[in-house]
Formats: structure tokens, sequence, C-alpha cells
């Protein structure tokens, strides 16, 4: 054995023992997924006897997970990283910090979770018999992008080893209070974000296709009543109310959220360019997000006169997001050509929330609960190319550029806006974590829609 303060001791015999408990492991807010509940069976190794002044080192093994990982996402080899506490008791109290490298096999889709060992180091500064037992654990998932899933015990758990400490005498003293809290830093298992500002998307506005007259006073009309009704006497700017929106989205999107949506329109020629705004802090971010990762986009209802729907998209995020802080989703702008001549009424319709990593994509639709009442009501004017009952759509970008699109036969309005061919089935923003203890990853919970812009 390596003696003395400061000197790690890598001494033998070594104990070695697995402890059961019960577990509720917590999943990455983004996923939806609600906790879970399983077993953990740890086995720690720690030498049997040491002396004071020695600092030993602690080996968690984890030899099964609370819960298989779950049936929504492949983890990449070397992705996975564990951090956990220990428990001090005896003759010494505190905690000692428990840390795993990022290694691990591929993990595929509903099969056992494969966490690294976890080492920490604790300092003997009483004699006595100390106990070790396992606590709460974190496992951070790093691709494709970086969450945790935090487990603690939901019963008592037993320690799984015990030192026996003497003094430079060799004798055994009773008692002792000194902490045995040491090393074993955790990084990386902590979650991101929490305490910076400004992680709210930039912008707001669309380049190109702002709405000029989107704050014009009078814009709104008293007795809920649709406002910016008209189109004549030369009148180009149409600012519609703000109505509220209850949604409900698909997983790993908030299973309900409230929103307030106005509808802006300004007349071009016989087409309306339109501008969709949302109220400010949709949702909280589900995980440290770069720039230009989350871009929303809606299918604005077309009613009255004419039918159909037209796709608004606004400009991905142009600022990192900090995860758990609340963002605010940039103005939505497109192209409506009416195909009707009449009333048309414009509603807000479906909100989608598209996530995009390198390859990865998450789609995650939010569809409204309910009734609407429409945003803004236009007197329109059939336009050449578009069918009878029909809206021409077209979604613009951040350069404000019109994608195109083509109205459709039957009444039914065409978006200009593509598909993107994003991946439903994920469950989870872009690759988000999966964790141990069942849960995965990361889009939740969404914080209510909170005063408009």
């Amino acid at each position: 054995m390596l003696g003395g303060a400061g000197m790690l001791l890598a001494a033998s015999p070594a104990q070695a023992a697995d402890v059961s408990y019960r577990t509720e492991c917590i999943p990455p807010p983004i996923s939806g997924l609600p906790a879970v509940q399983g077993t953990t069976v740890v086995r720690l190794t720690a030498p049997a006897e040491a002396k004071v002044g020695d600092t030993v080192e602690v080996v968690w093994k984890t030899v099964e997970a609370a819960s298989k990982n779950p049936d929504v996402l492949d983890l990449d080899k070397d992705t996975v990283k564990p951090t956990g506490t220990l428990k001090v008791g005896g003759a010494a109290t505190g905690t000692v910090q428990m840390e795993g490298p990022r290694q691990n096999p591929p993990i595929p889709k509903n099969s056992a979770m494969v966490l690294p060992d976890m080492k920490g180091t604790l300092k003997l500064e009483k004699a006595g018999e100390i106990t070790l037992t396992p606590d709460a654990y974190n496992i951070n998932v790093s691709k494709p992008i970086s969450t945790d899933t935090k487990c603690s015990p939901k019963e008592t758990v037993q320690p799984g080893a015990t030192i026996k400490v003497t003094d430079s005498g060799g004798s055994t003293a009773a008692g002792g209070t000194t902490s045995g809290t040491t090393s074993g830093s955790t990084t990386g298992s902590t979650t991101a974000g929490g305490t910076t500002s400004g992680s709210t998307t930039a912008g707001g506005t669309t380049s190109g296709s702002t709405t000029a007259g989107g704050t014009t006073a009078g814009g709104t009309t008293a007795g809920g009543t649709t406002s910016g009704s008209g189109g004549g006497s030369g009148q180009t700017d149409f600012p519609g109310k703000e109505v509220a929106v209850h949604f409900t989205c698909t997983s790993p999107g908030p299973p309900d959220i409230a929103s307030k949506v106005t509808i802006n329109a300004k007349k071009s020629g016989g087409s309306y360019a339109l501008t969709v705004k949302t109220a400010k802090g949709v949702m909280d971010s589900p995980a440290a997000l770069p720039a230009g990762a989350l871009k929303p986009s809606m299918d604005i209802t077309i009613g009255g006169a004419d039918k159909g729907s037209v796709k608004v998209t606004g400009p991905a995020n142009a600022e990192p997001l900090e995860q758990g802080k609340p963002v605010d989703l940039s103005d939505m702008t497109g192209t409506y050509k009416p195909g009707a001549s009449g009333k048309s009424t414009l509603s807000p319709g479906t909100l989608t929330i598209d996530v995009t990593l390198g390859a990865s994509k998450i789609n995650i639709p939010c569809k409204v609960k309910g009734s609407v009442t429409p945003s803004l009501a236009l007197d329109t004017t059939a336009q050449q190319g578009g069918a009878s009952g029909s809206a021409t759509t077209g979604s613009t970008g951040a350069s404000g550029s019109t994608a195109g699109g083509t109205a459709s036969g039957g009444g039914l309005a065409a978006t200009g806006a593509e598909d993107n061919g994003t991946l439903r089935a994920l469950g989870l923003v872009a690759g988000t974590a999966i964790l141990l203890g069942g849960a995965v990853f990361t889009f939740t919970p969404w914080r209510r829609l909170r005063g408009t812009r």
C-alpha cells in the first residue's frame, strides 16, 4: 500500500459488492417522456483497510441500469458519460463525487444501457470504519446535442463498501465526524445553461418581407371582430388582431400550450405579403442549440370566400440558445394569392418547429386544439392562375424571396414551402440524448406563450 497524505492508495485486498435499489430517472425535458421507475445495481470497489492520511480510490461499476435505451434513438460509440455521488458514513460523513469517461460501445434502441465505470478519490482523516453508499447519478449524452438524465434512489440504499481506517499506531478509533468529501469533479454532467441571458432567437422579422403598418393604431377592432377587413380605396396595409390559440403538439413537443398569434398583410398587386407574429417566450429551449438549429413555420387557414392554407416560415435562430431559457420564435412570412373573390378570412393553423443539427432533423407539429377566431379578413379578388376557391401560396425565407407555389384544384390552397423530409418518428430533438433509466432526450416542457411582441 502507498501511504501518506496526498498519495493515492492502490491497496489490496479491495472490497467489491453489489447493491440494488429502486430508482427514478427523469428524462431530459425535451423528450416529453414520463419519469422511469427501475432498479439500479451498483458494484463498489474500495480497499478493505487503509491508514489515516491515505487517499483511496473508489470504483463504481453500474452492473444494471434502471432501464433500457428507449426504442427511439441509437446511441453512437463514446457518447455516454456518467457522473454520480457516493455517501460517506460511519466514522466520517460527506460525499465523494464520481466520474466516468465518455466511453461506451454503440447502444441500439431498446437495448440495455452500457455505462463506463466511474471513479473518485477519498482522503481518510479519521480512524474507524467508513461506509460508502451509492446515491444519485446522471447520464450525459453528447450527440447530436448534449442532454442529461437524472436518476435518484427511491428507497434507503445499503452501503456497498466499508473501509477500516487505522491510525499510525494501528489502533482503531471509534466515532469521528470529519468530512469524506474529495475530488472527482463532474465535468459534463450538469445541464448546460441557466445562467446566461440573451439566448432567445434574435431577429423576429424577415428581411425583404416586412409588413409596413403592422403597428398602425386602430389595427384591431373592439368587440372581438376581425380586423383588417377591406381591400379597396387604395389601402395596402391590413393589420390583424391578436387571437388566442391552443396547440397540441406531437412528442417531443408539449402536450398542450397556449399562444397568441397576429396575422398582418400588405397588398402588392392582387396578392398579399403575410407576416405572422407569435407571442414572446413560446417555449423553453429543450437543450443548448447552436445558431441556425431551430426554425418555425405555420399553416395559415384560409376561409370564407376562399379556401385552403398558406405556408409561412421564419428564419432560424440567429444566436445560440441556452437550455431552459425562453425562446422567441422569429416572425414568419409568406405570400397569399387569392383564388376566389369575396370576403376571405385568415386564421392560425398548425405550428411546426423544425430542429436541424448536421444531418439530423426533427419535425414537431403542433395542431390547433378546438376553434380559433380569424385574425384577419380581406376583400379578395381572384387572381389569374388561381383556380376558383383556391389560394396560391409561397413561403419566404430570411431573404424574403418567395419559394413559389401554385394553386391546387378543388378549392384547396397549395404551399410553396418544402417538407424537408424531417424525421417525425424521432420524438427527440435532433438526437437528443437518451438516458439511463429509459428516458430520452429532449424537447419540453414548453413555456406558455406570454405577452405579444
